[in-house]
């Protein structure tokens, strides 16, 4: 039986007058990874950001219905609370540029003003180095800025800062839309490792990545959620027209 992390019930979120996100109803499972796709301007972006609170940063933003983590309401818990179960990565790889690679991986702990001992600092740095396969090819380097890293190696930099914190969750907003192709891979090849510790909800505007990576994918349309089942049954027999429309290139 899945056990459910991240729930939406008749989940709404506006910019003003224009309603983005409408009554969306989803269960978010476990240690599953999770897909979001649909076209341009669909809405999907804008729930990612809803589920750890980013969307209300945004003046004029609002949202109703009920979101939760472990059948909390995430709406009633401090936001910071919140981002610290549910990190987040973005679309253009953005270590800290004046930071070192060190610094960069306990760059939270810092913002949120815990200290820790020396120890426990390097033993944070080099677990979630590793977690995402960096470890290897930075550890003689820590001290340099993140700036020197490749792309890819960058938005692996960035996942190890949101790891680092040992949430439960890790949002991600088309996290390899700026990288080429071998990066790509293996960012691709880390999120099939990553599930093992976390639940991953990945936005992606690339129909070949969902099918790669998810074990789930959630089809939002005009922003409705159109369709939400096992990757496989999405791109080989799904159930609505617009969900079969989009993903034949009828429209995007």
């Amino acid at each position: 039986m899945e056990s459910t992390i991240i729930k939406s019930r008749n989940f709404n979120a506006s910019f003003g007058s224009n309603h983005v996100v409408k009554n969306v109803n989803i269960d978010i499972p476990r240690n599953h990874v999770v897909a979001v796709m649909g076209p341009s301007g669909c809405g999907k972006t804008t729930y990612l950001r809803c589920i750890n609170r980013m969307h209300e940063l945004i003046p004029g933003a609002t949202c109703r219905g009920m979101m939760t983590i472990n059948e909390e309401d995430i709406y009633t818990m401090h936001p910071i609370f919140v981002r610290l179960k549910i990190g987040m990565v973005f679309q253009r790889p953005n270590p800290f540029p004046n930071l070192s690679i060190y610094d960069n991986v306990i760059a939270g702990y810092k913002l949120n003003g815990i200290k820790l001992a020396r120890a426990e600092k390097d033993r944070i740095v080099e677990h979630s180095l590793t977690r995402v396969a960096l470890w290897n090819e930075v550890k003689d380097s820590l001290m340099k800025k993140g700036a020197f890293l490749s792309g890819g190696q960058q938005q692996r930099l960035c996942i190890a800062r949101a790891v680092a914190m040992e949430p439960e969750v890790l949002l991600f907003d088309e996290p390899t839309s700026a990288l080429d192709p071998i990066s790509t891979s293996t960012v691709e090849d880390l999120f099939h490792e990553l599930k093992a510790n976390y639940t991953l909800i990945i936005v992606t505007h690339n129909m070949q990545q969902a099918a790669r990576v998810s074990d789930k994918t959630a089809f939002f349309y005009m922003g409705e959620l159109v369709e939400y089942e096992l990757t496989k049954d999405i791109f080989t027999n799904p159930r609505d027209s617009r969900t079969q429309n989009y993903i034949t290139g009828r429209f995007s």
